[in-house]
């Protein structure tokens, strides 16, 4: 693990909070404290670039290919389980190996499977399959890799600047989110698919060398063997935290109810307004980023679990509004909105996981909020793809959005543990925080 900064405070010892002139400005304490933490932000902008075009360009490829909502909203379906299999057993595999180099063979594998989708697209008549058979391996790497990624974080960042470090990885996303389908827009208007794939390629090998960079992070003395047991044992760690268990079926309830995204290019069509399709893929995340440039009170709030449950009906509120609305600019301006809500409910979710979840648990607790967050979208695609074929495009977005705010409402209600979560009184985080304060106190000279 790294040594802080000069001047900067040891892992887990209490910091000043920034300054209050700044409360709207980032957070860059784990930008300035942590090697590592830069490392993977770059790794992490550079690969989500690259994802992103495929995002959009996959979609649009199987839309070509078969002109059915059915068929684009079915990558839900064959990315679901090996997300759910795989990111379970990553998870154990987090805790049982070194994380860095487990990161490091999942980025050449999916590297792999980005020069498979290009070289496909290459063929005189590219083919269908291939696309599923892709989109599933891709699913099942990350998977294995997503676990790792979260859970080196709290061992790379002192633990008073988690919040902070949640907002600026935020960014890494928001910024390859917009960058990334706003682009692949342009790309595929102007030269077609191919470009797309190949600079999601050479993304890889950019984010593969960064990652090599990285300090070993090997497992802790007492680290599990990757087994059904182990995993078995993270599951019930989370069953005994009510807090947890309202984060993840929150974020489930939003992602399975209120995620359009499968839809996006019919809906574009609708619109009468195929020009705006890279825009619509582009104004979440972009709402997103507005939370995140404006994130420096984030580091005052203790109550995390209330705003995870009032940005989840903020978030239902504005995917309803895109589904009613019948303007392109109202669309927009709804999906920017969403975007800021999923911002804030995403940060305080992250924040109550990285400071609460011993390390020893980290890698196979990873996994479980993987499944949430990550196969939540899954069955979104899923969902409003079948519905728009059942009911009409409107009707399963704007439907979708209110069951969200229907679920936040009920979970506010039935879990009690999370609407009152107080980072400066709940027994898990005083504890975590008390341990990170004396393994920085045990490092100093």
């Amino acid at each position: 693990m790294e040594s802080p900064a000069p001047g900067a405070p040891a892992v887990g010892e209490p910091a000043t909070a920034p300054p209050r002139r700044r409360a709207l400005l980032p957070d860059t304490r784990p930008w300035h404290s942590s090697r590592d933490f830069r490392l993977l932000w770059w790794s992490g902008a550079v690969t989500m670039l690259g994802s992103f075009l495929t995002f959009v360009a996959l979609p649009v490829q199987i839309k070509e290919l078969t002109g059915s909502a059915f068929a684009v909203g079915a990558i839900g379906v064959v990315e679901l389980v090996p997300l759910i299999v795989f990111g379970l057993y990553g998870g154990a595999l987090a805790d049982a190996l070194d994380r860095r180099t487990l990161i490091l063979w999942t980025e050449a594998a999916l590297a792999v499977l980005a020069a498979l989708l290009l070289l496909n697209t290459l063929l005189p008549d590219p083919m269908l399959w291939p696309l599923y058979v892709v989109a599933a391996l891709s699913s099942a790497l990350t998977g294995m890799q997503r676990p790792a990624l979260n859970a080196l974080l709290p061992r790379i960042v002192p633990h008073d600047q988690l919040t902070a470090a949640a907002a600026l990885k935020g960014l890494c996303w928001q910024l390859g989110a917009i960058a990334g389908p706003a682009l692949a827009g342009l790309l595929i208007a102007v030269a077609g698919l191919r470009p797309a794939y190949a600079l999601d390629l050479l993304s890889f090998a950019i984010s593969l060398v960064l990652v090599a960079k990285l300090r070993p992070s090997p497992p802790g003395e007492q680290a599990e063997k990757p087994s059904v047991r182990a995993i078995a044992q993270g599951a019930r760690y989370a069953w005994s935290r009510p807090e947890l268990l309202g984060t993840y079926v929150v974020d489930i309830a939003a992602m399975l109810f209120a995620f359009p995204l499968a839809v996006f290019p019919f809906l574009a069509d609708d619109l009468g307004a195929d020009w705006a399709l890279g825009l619509m893929y582009a104004a979440i995340p972009a709402g997103s980023l507005l939370v995140n440039v404006t994130s420096g009170w984030t580091s005052r709030v203790h109550r995390h679990g209330r705003l995870v449950l009032y940005a989840s009906a903020g978030w239902g509120l504005a995917i309803a509004g895109a589904g009613w609305a019948g303007n392109i600019w109202l669309v927009l301006g709804c999906l920017l909105l969403a975007g800021g809500a999923d911002a804030v409910s995403g940060l305080f979710r992250t924040t109550i996981w990285n400071q609460t979840i011993p390390d020893d648990l980290r890698g196979r607790l990873a996994g479980i909020e993987m499944l949430s967050y990550a196969g939540g979208p899954q069955l979104g695609q899923v969902r409003v793809g079948g519905m728009a074929a059942l009911t009409g495009l409107r009707p399963s977005v704007w439907l979708g959005g209110l069951a969200c705010v229907t679920c936040a409402g009920a979970l506010s209600a039935a879990l009690p543990a999370l609407m009152s979560y107080d980072d400066r009184t709940n027994e898990h985080a005083v504890r975590e925080r008390a341990r990170r304060g004396a393994e920085g106190a045990g490092s100093a000279p």
